[in-house]
């Protein structure tokens, strides 16, 4: 295979990564919850998330790629230990964001197929550790990923042909919402930890780093990757987002327990259920490979040991959530911590990855940062922080 068909194929791969990384099970939930609240207003939701994602996105992919260090490589060069404090963050929220995407194949097999939850467990984690069970782990990821992905887009489009949504009030809300702007506020801000928190944005710019994609000269192909990826898992968002609300907009209230299987029911019949089913399995199995790679990626600068067996630790993690989730069966207190952790880990992030931006020791003696990029930046820095902090709350429920 020549260079640049390599090179092509972990581009695209790394956009397909982090935008099905970002698209799982909860990530259906969420659309579909959303939708239903706040109708065609959910637009604008969706814009305003979509606009702060890719200033938060493209700051990171750039300061990692660029310097060609991971993010917490990147930290402890800021001050020594901040790295694994970060890794720590970002692990075991993956590791728990991995058992209830376990779970959600489960219910993807249980919907599509009928298959118990029980053997569902066990499929969903069995089908992604295959993966990294051939030594060309990296390239049928970027492949299976980019199919995965696709399949998703489809299914929901021909969802939508059948449920024939308002589009024209769902464009008009888009910018003008008749829900009201402060009211959608907290929305866009959740919407904004589910799309770039916690691994997701570090997955695709990980990859990048991984197939060799580093430095000044690399710069317009990081960030046609980076907005890719973003463009990929907002098309999703806005096609889910127009399916349910061809279903909602008839008057009719969604199932709390499964929103989104409940949309494609109401709407399309038992063949929409099964397509239901189709998308969540695509989401979770897409989304435990994503967590799986990018938490043992915050891992393997540590030890030598974890970067000569990266896909033996990776297929680990994966066992690992598979037999957490099969035990435990409804891992919902740890779901909430892990909610409330990730809630602060893009703000630290991205504030490490502004610093950083102007740092010559890490991002060389050439590379200037645009001003408008580290400004705007800061903003969301300042916006997420809040919602982090925020978050922390939902755990005084659980003492």
């Amino acid at each position: 295979m020549s260079e640049k068909k390599k090179n092509s194929g972990a581009l695209l791969g790394a956009a397909f990564l982090m935008a099905t990384s970002a698209i799982g099970p909860g990530f259906l939930t969420q659309t579909a919850k959303f939708t239903g609240d706040f109708h065609a207003s959910f637009g604008f939701v969706i814009l305003s998330s979509v606009l702060l994602a890719a200033i938060a996105q493209i700051n990171i992919w750039r300061v990692l790629c660029i310097s060609g260090l991971r993010g917490q490589d990147i930290a402890n060069r800021l001050l020594p230990g901040l790295g694994y404090f970060v890794s720590f963050l970002i692990v075991l929220g993956g590791l728990v964001f991995n058992i209830g995407n376990v779970g959600g194949g489960a219910l993807g097999f249980q919907t599509l197929l009928g298959i118990p939850t029980g053997i569902g467990y066990f499929l969903a984690g069995g089908v992604a550790i295959l993966v990294f069970l051939s030594k060309d782990a990296k390239g049928i990821m970027d492949r299976l990923v980019k199919l995965l992905g696709a399949l998703m887009i489809l299914v929901i489009l021909i969802v939508i042909f059948v449920v024939k949504p308002p589009v024209g009030e769902a464009a008009k809300n888009s910018l003008f919402p008749e829900k009201g702007y402060a009211a959608l506020f907290p929305a866009i801000l959740t919407l904004l930890g589910g799309t770039v928190g916690g691994y997701i944005t570090f997955s695709g710019a990980h990859r990048l780093i991984d197939a060799g994609i580093t430095g000044r000269e690399k710069l317009a192909e990081i960030d046609r990757s980076s907005i890719l990826g973003l463009f990929v898992a907002a098309l999703v968002r806005i096609l889910l987002f127009l399916a349910v609300l061809g279903v909602v907009a008839r008057g009719v209230s969604l199932d709390a327990k499964n929103p989104a299987a409940d949309a494609f029911l109401q709407g399309a019949g038992q063949l929409g259920y099964r397509f239901a089913g189709l998308v969540l399995l695509c989401a979770a199995i897409t989304s435990i490979i994503g967590a799986a790679y990018t938490s043992v990626s915050f891992l393997k600068t540590f030890h030598s040991a974890i970067a000569e067996r990266e896909n033996l630790f990776i297929i680990g993690f994966i066992a690992f959530s598979t037999i957490v989730m099969a035990i435990m069966g409804n891992p919902a207190v740890l779901l909430v911590i892990a909610g409330s952790l990730n809630g602060l880990i893009l703000p630290i992030t991205l504030g490490i990855s502004l610093v950083a931006s102007g740092k010559k020791s890490i991002m060389g003696e050439d590379y200037r940062h645009p001003l408008w990029l580290l400004l705007i930046g800061i903003l969301v820095v300042l916006l997420t922080a809040y919602v982090g902090l925020q978050s922390l709350s939902k755990l005084s429920a659980l003492f």
